[in-house]
């Protein structure tokens, strides 16, 4: 479906600026200011991104964390963490 924007009307916008206008805890930008800003877009950028692997898993193993549902892939990392806590890797 195709989302329309409607304008408000000149008196529509009056009032919406009168009511900023009298709010003390906003201000409007100025023309420079406003000229600064820039879109953010997608997410920051991670400090330590994980790495994209290709790794397989017997089928009853993979049941079993996809049938808690949502979360499965972040849990099974924190399975192996756990696992890693307590066991020596050679």
């Amino acid at each position: 479906m195709k989302r329309r924007f409607i304008r408000p009307t000149k008196a529509e916008e009056s009032t919406i600026n009168a009511g900023v206008a009298a709010d003390p805890d906003t201000d409007e930008l100025t023309d420079a200011e406003f000229a600064r800003l820039r879109p953010l877009r997608g997410r920051p950028r991670s400090a330590a991104p994980k790495e994209r692997i290709t790794i397989r898993f017997s089928p009853d193993v993979l049941a079993k964390f996809r049938a808690a549902g949502k979360g499965w892939q972040t849990r099974m990392e924190t399975a192996l963490r756990d696992w890693l806590r307590t066991h020596r890797v050679r």
